[in-house]
């Protein structure tokens, strides 16, 4: 068993727990919190900075994949979310679908080298834990903490280049935002919520997203089992209002997202320090199948066919790199 996020590389697996007051305990947990929210908090007694070993990979064919939503039900998914919208039920949501493939092998860790070097991210993580497995490449920041001072990090907003980006990702983009804005305030001090950055570009292999910050401060007392309560699930993969979405999405996606939308990443409990991605552009395995997951925002503007081909857009390079 080990985990490697954030640069850290932890080993000597000494405790399993679901209980996420164990964050605010002691230890440097590894914690992966799946889209329907189940936890996995994994504590490691052995922890020091350092690369991700290297393994060898050799991934399911490109032709393997298949998916649980195909391109006319993603389509007709996309229309019901408009409708949905036309009658004011939502503003936005996030519709995804689940690729899988048989698992060439037992071990993540070689496809977890291969993604950092052929499409590294800022919240990359590979973790084999009892029972699961993962490798991610994700982009985004779910939430961070420095002692009381929290961050996040929504992405709203995917296009090949610059130019192709539309006023409807922005728009998409400042929605989620206030959704977050609204999350943090419940457990924040009053105040304290604040936009440091709105729709930044950024730019990722193969793609460039818009990206915005939302910082607030957690008052005495409150810590990571209120934070992720107030929270949960990132807003950036639900939609606005988030309850409605939530409603909307169960019924329209027909498999559970496992950790693809969940959350992974790192906390030290002794430094009340650590960061959460939000579980996209990840691969994880369970028994002989590996999965992924892609997905698109879905808003009053979306173009059904387009909105399809920037799930495939996400898509397309980490199955590239899974498949060599």
């Amino acid at each position: 068993m080990f985990a490697h996020a954030g640069g850290l590389l932890a080993t000597e697996l000494t405790d399993v727990t679901s209980d996420l007051t164990a964050l605010d305990s002691s230890g440097h947990w590894a914690v992966v919190i799946t889209y329907e929210g189940e936890v996995t908090c994994a504590r490691f007694g052995t922890v020091r900075r350092a690369p991700l070993p290297y393994a060898p990979w050799q991934g399911p064919p490109r032709e393997s994949w298949t998916s649980s939503l195909g391109r006319d039900a993603y389509v007709a998914g996309v229309e019901t979310i408009r409708a949905a919208i036309a009658e004011g039920t939502v503003y936005q949501a996030n519709l995804c679908r689940v690729l899988s493939a048989p698992l060439p092998g037992s071990d993540l860790l070689g496809l977890g080298h291969a993604l950092a070097r052929g499409n590294p991210s800022p919240y990359g993580a590979v973790m084999r834990l009892p029972g699961l497995q993962i490798a991610s490449a994700s982009p985004e920041l779910y939430l961070s903490r420095a002692g009381d001072v929290v961050e996040s990090r929504p992405i709203k907003g995917t296009a090949r280049t610059p130019e192709e980006l539309l006023p409807k990702d922005r728009a998409e983009n400042v929605m989620i935002v206030d959704l977050v804005r609204n999350d943090l305030g419940r457990v924040a001090e009053p105040g304290s919520v604040s936009v440091p950055a709105l729709c930044a570009l950024e730019e990722h292999p193969g793609l460039v997203h818009l990206v915005s910050t939302v910082r607030s401060r957690l008052p005495a007392g409150t810590g990571w089992p209120e934070l992720i309560a107030a929270t949960f699930p990132p807003g950036s993969v639900t939609g606005a209002p988030k309850s409605s979405a939530l409603t909307l999405l169960n019924e329209l996606e027909p498999v559970p997202r496992g950790p693809y939308c969940g959350a992974i990443g790192w906390v030290d409990a002794d430094s009340r320090r650590g960061a959460l991605a939000v579980g996209i552009r990840t691969f994880w395995a369970t028994g002989d199948l590996l999965r992924f997951g892609t997905g698109a925002g879905i808003t009053w503007h979306s173009d059904p066919r387009h909105e399809w081909q920037e799930t495939e857009l996400k898509a397309a390079r980490l199955l590239e790199v899974a498949s060599r």
